[in-house]
Order: structure tokens, then sequence, then C-alpha cells
């Protein structure tokens, strides 16, 4: 009974703690405080929920990375080249994370927040403007994964990491990021690659339409962001 007892007061503290900073990622005021509070859980409790609160970071809270993710799928609906680019910006930001949250690089985000929207509105473009899968992409995927790598930071900073798990919950943040990336890409494949991305039609009616309104939010966007923000 008792060890049953333990078993679920651990699972309580977990459940509280996901769902506080699932708050946090929308109302940072308090972040710090409470990160404290988290910091007397066990390293794999605080793995666990830095787990989670990197997948939610993407989905559903990161609209933005969900909008790049999908502007590089459109393009070619294939799992394979997606991968690719996936990888290139997995490794892009990973750096610039870690770098970040380990303070040997400070970003703005007055600067990096306005460059991740114009990051999307340039890979929607060039779905619309380019029929194929330039050779060029993947480096420009790592640079803009750069750039983002600091946006996840500056939302991680606002968080802050338990002192006692702090390289353990930074590298499952991020594995949560990636299971989150890699969630959205599969559902486009299975919700219209897979059936459409290799008909004559596709470019016509999916890519070039949800490219165009990709553009217009990422336009919106870079605006807000540059002059309003």
């Amino acid at each position: 009974m008792h060890i049953t007892t333990l078993h679920n007061r651990s699972y309580l503290r977990k459940v509280i703690g996901f769902f506080i900073l699932l708050f946090l990622a929308t109302n940072t005021l308090w972040a710090h405080d409470v990160t404290g509070e988290l910091e007397k859980m066990s390293k794999s409790d605080a793995a666990f929920l830095y787990l989670q609160l990197g997948f939610t970071h993407i989905l559903p809270l990161g609209f933005d990375h969900i909008l790049f993710v999908l502007s590089l799928f459109l393009l070619s609906p294939r799992l394979k080249p997606v991968l690719y680019q996936a990888t290139a910006f997995t490794i892009a930001h990973s750096v610039t994370l870690g770098l970040a949250m380990y303070q040997v690089i400070t970003p703005s985000p007055k600067i990096v927040e306005p460059i991740i929207a114009i990051s999307i509105l340039y890979v929607a473009m060039e779905n619309v403007f380019y029929p194929g899968l330039k050779k060029s992409r993947i480096g420009v995927v790592f640079l803009f994964g750069l750039v983002h790598g600091m946006g996840f930071a500056s939302a991680l900073g606002e968080l802050g990491l338990p002192r006692n798990a702090y390289l353990t919950s930074l590298i499952m943040f991020n594995v949560g990021v990636e299971l989150g990336q890699l969630a959205v890409i599969l559902s486009a494949y299975f919700l219209f690659g897979k059936w459409f991305g290799q008909k004559p039609y596709y470019r016509n009616r999916i890519v070039i339409p949800l490219s165009v309104v990709i553009a217009i939010i990422a336009a919106y966007w870079t605006v807000q962001r540059v002059f309003f923000q």
C-alpha cells in the first residue's frame, strides 16, 4: 500500500508539473518561481516534464514552427527528402538552443522572432516559384534552423530549467521538439502527401494554394514583429 501511495504521489506531481509548465508556456510571469518548485522533483520526473513541454511547444502551441515544417514538406511530399531537411533543421536548432541556454550567445527576441517569420515566408514563396527541390535548400534550412533554435531558447529561457537536472531537461526539451516536428511531418504525409503527392494536380491544387496561405500569414507576422513587437 505504501509503494502504491508513493507511485500515485509521483504521478500526481508529474501531472501537476506538466500543466504548470504548459500554462507558463503562454504566461511566463511566475516561471522562475515555479521552476524552483520543480527542482524538488527527481531528475527522471523533470526529464519527462520537459519532454512533454518540448512537444507541446510545437503541438499545439508552436503555430509558426508548424507552418515552417509544413512548408518544408509541401514541395516534396516524400518522406526521405523532408527528413533530410528536418535533420539539417534539427542539427542547427540544437546547436543554437544549447549555446543560448548556456549563455554563450544571447540572441534578442526582437531580432529572432521577425527572422523566424521571414524564414517561413521565404520557404513558402520558394514552394510557389520553384517547382522542384533545389540542392541549396538544405543549406537554407540549416541557416534558418539556427534562428529557430534561438527562438526555442527564448521560450525555454523564460520558463527556466531546474538546476539539479539542467542538461537532462534541456536535452529532453529538444527531444520533445523533435517528436513534435515528426508528428507534423507524419500528419501531413498521411493526410495528403501519401494520397495526392504523385498526382499531376498536386502542385497546382495543394502546394501553391497552401503555400500562398502560409506566405500571407508569415508576411503578417513579419510586419507585426518588426513594427509592433
